[in-house]
């Protein structure tokens, strides 16, 4: 198991992370991994206009989360997404029980959940589900 996240084995730690025994080739793999570039697009757009689509964030996120072993799905989503928005993340884990204490080495460091904020604003609107 890859122990510390870097650019270079990120690649590796997705596919060895896998988890989707119905996955019949390399499209279908495809198209799984980019649930992140979905999230991640998303969370870009709250950050940049205000606009929330928090369902379609939890839809992307679970998942996300059914095809990846959970420990290695937070840590991809961790690597992935901007540290600056690593609070807005952690809100919608938090929702969904899937916050650890620790994401383990993220390029080097350890990420604790004590550490990341959550957004009340976030949190007020998936308390209204």
């Amino acid at each position: 198991m890859i122990e510390n996240l870097t650019d270079k084995n990120i690649n590796a730690y997705i596919i060895v992370s896998y988890d989707n025994p119905q996955c019949l080739d390399m499209e279908e793999f495809d198209d799984d991994v980019k649930r992140i570039k979905y999230i991640k697009r998303l969370i870009n757009r709250y950050t940049n206009t205000g606009e929330l689509k928090h369902r379609l964030i939890l839809n992307h996120i679970i998942s996300f989360y059914n095809i990846f072993d959970p420990y290695a799905a937070t840590r991809i989503l961790f690597f992935k997404i901007s540290p600056d928005n690593h609070f807005i993340l952690k809100t919608f884990l938090v929702y969904l029980a899937r916050m650890p204490k620790t994401v383990d080495m993220i390029r080097g460091k350890n990420i604790l959940n004590s550490d990341v904020l959550i957004s009340e604003e976030i949190a007020n609107q998936l308390r209204n589900l």
